[in-house]
């Protein structure tokens, strides 16, 4: 059984939630799963927002002049709500961005610094990350940054760029 697609009554009242959270979640997880494969399972909170905006999905912002709202902080709760599934889906900062975890892979205090890097653009282009920039920001060695990294690649949460010359 799909708990987002059975009655909606029922998981409701398992996961505590009432119908805007239900279908927002619904939305979020859509979003999620759809962009996996060219985000690897993490996508920033405020894409999301933007996505769905995009979309024009029956929701419309607290910017808006519509009744019906919601927030970045709704879109983080509805995503703790789905955490209860045990689906992978969770939250994390990363800098000063929130973003959201859609893959049932657990992340390390070096996995999360390799984020960290990745998020600060005075290290190299924004999203980008080598062992370089680790050693200059966190002080390993190659080895582990390495090690670090090779999780993220196998796990598809990172992808890696030849470049040549």
């Amino acid at each position: 059984v799909d708990p987002l697609s059975a009655e909606k009554g029922f998981w409701g009242s398992m996961l505590g939630i009432g119908e805007f959270y239900y279908e927002l979640s619904v939305k979020v997880a859509e979003v999620c799963l759809a962009s996996r494969s060219r985000n690897g399972g993490i996508i920033r909170v405020s894409e999301v927002k933007d996505i769905l905006t995009q979309r024009g999905t029956k929701f419309s912002f607290a910017d808006s002049k519509s009744k019906s709202s919601y927030s970045e902080d709704d879109i983080i709760t509805s995503v703790k709500k789905l955490s209860k599934l045990g689906s992978g889906f969770r939250t994390i900062n990363v800098g000063k961005a929130i973003l959201i975890v859609s893959v049932p892979e657990e992340l390390d205090d070096d996995h999360m610094e390799v984020m960290n890097v990745a998020e600060d653009d005075g290290n190299e282009a924004y999203g980008v990350v080598t062992t370089d920039s680790m050693e200059r920001a966190l002080g390993w060695d190659e080895e582990r940054s390495n090690r670090a990294l090779e999780l993220l690649l196998g796990k598809g949460m990172v992808w890696l760029d030849f470049i040549a010359g």
